[in-house]
């Protein structure tokens, strides 16, 4: 059985692509940091096809402790928070904080798995990015930052780790349906910027996290735009 493990599985996208990757057949170690109820309930909603990891994704010695010996077939590097401000109201531990989870922690994790997949000459990373990284934000001067700087780590990535046969990709995100998006003043009029009309769903991007990672063999080193047109 192929094994993948996804980092901040409990969020609202991280949650679908564990159900996807079961779907599929995977067995599934589900990270989680905190919430540990709700990662129990998505383990026995997969049937238990899968494990319950747990570590602080700022912490390395926390990762190191947690994955040191992991062999998997696919690594998504889902987990990332946001502490949104204007660049000049933005606190020195907002900006520290996304960094230290968004680009950091995928350092950490990403050097630990790809050392066994080197070994094993196989393996398929899967980068969540966002649409922030690509063309900017106003109000996520460190979320862009963080995720610009994730694309930029695929890529040099892809170049690095393609003569052990690994793959990694990047996703960027736009919009995506969740308890936060309902609070997005004027939604209406954010709709009508999306020639799809619509904001995106986790099971869409999840659907894209197990086309890159799984079937998209002769893909690396590339970003999906998954904005419904957005951004062009």
């Amino acid at each position: 059985m192929k094994k993948v493990l996804v980092t901040g599985a409990t969020g609202n996208i991280g949650e679908e692509i564990v159900k996807e990757y079961a779907k599929n057949g995977f067995f599934v170690y589900i990270h989680y940091n905190s919430n540990k109820e709700k990662a129990q309930n998505l383990l026995k909603e997969i049937n238990n096809s899968g494990e319950l990891i747990s570590f602080d994704i700022t912490d390395k010695n926390s990762i190191k402790n947690s994955l040191e010996n992991l062999e998997i077939d696919v690594l998504v590097n889902n987990a990332g928070i946001i502490k949104d401000n204007l660049f000049f109201f933005m606190s020195d531990e907002s900006w520290e904080d996304v960094i230290n989870t968004n680009l950091n922690g995928n350092f950490y994790i990403t050097k630990l798995i790809s050392k066994n997949m080197m070994m094993n000459k196989s393996g398929s990373i899967v980068n969540i990015a966002s649409i922030s990284g690509v063309c900017g934000n106003a109000g996520q001067a460190n979320y862009s930052a963080s995720k610009g700087g994730v694309i930029a780590l695929t890529k040099t990535l892809a170049i690095e780790l393609g003569r052990y046969n690994i793959r990694v990709n990047a996703l960027a995100p736009a919009i995506i349906e969740s308890e936060m998006t309902k609070d997005i003043p004027n939604l209406k009029e954010l709709k009508k910027t999306i020639p799809l009309g619509r904001f995106g769903k986790a099971s869409e991007v999840a659907r894209c996290a197990y086309f890159m990672g799984v079937e998209a063999t002769y893909v690396s080193g590339e970003v999906l735009n998954i904005s419904g047109g957005m951004i062009r």
